[in-house]
């Protein structure tokens, strides 16, 4: 789904989203919490771990998904938030800067100290691929959000209708750079 003119009407600076986050944070992360957010990452992010960890064992592993999925499910809504917040900021490369510098801060310090004191197996291993998982992602879902795909409240669709478009979105995303090299091969 693409913007209509009204929402392209209705994008904002990057200062703008930092500055209402915080001094509205009820409306900007409790009620604009991101279910759609919390359950993909925690599915997920719970394999990841899950994966990273099978070589020490299965009880490990599953030990692992358990603390990641359960902090997942409880934060990812709140990322999601943020990273919504951010559709609509231009410029979209200071946008995509500031979703991935701020939300991996917040969150792989926190996720860190949950499976340190949960005793992750193979601790500095998962949190690696964790944060580059972060990396990639913060700019995917931003990417999703600004076509309308993974939001929630007004503009939102359903999940099935999300993941409907995923094949297409993920295809965008992957040849957005060399379909801009060509553009501008092309266009010279």
């Amino acid at each position: 789904m693409l913007e209509s003119g009204n929402e392209q009407e209705a994008r904002i600076s990057v200062g703008s989203v930092l500055s209402g986050l915080v001094r509205h944070p009820i409306d900007n992360l409790i009620r604009s919490w991101n279910w759609k957010s919390a359950v993909m990452s925690a599915l997920i992010r719970g394999m990841l771990f899950f994966v990273t960890n099978a070589s020490a064992g299965m009880r490990a592993a599953l030990s692992a998904m358990s603390i990641e999925s359960a902090f997942y499910i409880s934060t990812a809504g709140f990322y999601g938030a943020i990273t919504q917040a951010f559709r609509r900021a231009h410029p979209a490369w200071a946008a995509m800067l500031t979703v991935m510098v701020l939300q991996p801060t917040l969150n792989h310090s926190l996720e860190f100290t949950l499976h340190w004191i949960g005793g992750t197996e193979k601790l500095a291993r998962s949190i690696t691929a964790s944060i580059c998982f972060s990396l990639l992602s913060a700019v995917f879902n931003l990417f999703a959000m600004r076509r309308g795909a993974l939001i929630v409240g007004e503009g939102r669709q359903s999940l099935i209708a999300d993941l409907r478009q995923m094949p297409f979105i993920i295809f965008d995303f992957i040849t957005v750079i060399p379909r801009s090299i060509m553009r501008r091969i092309l266009g010279s």
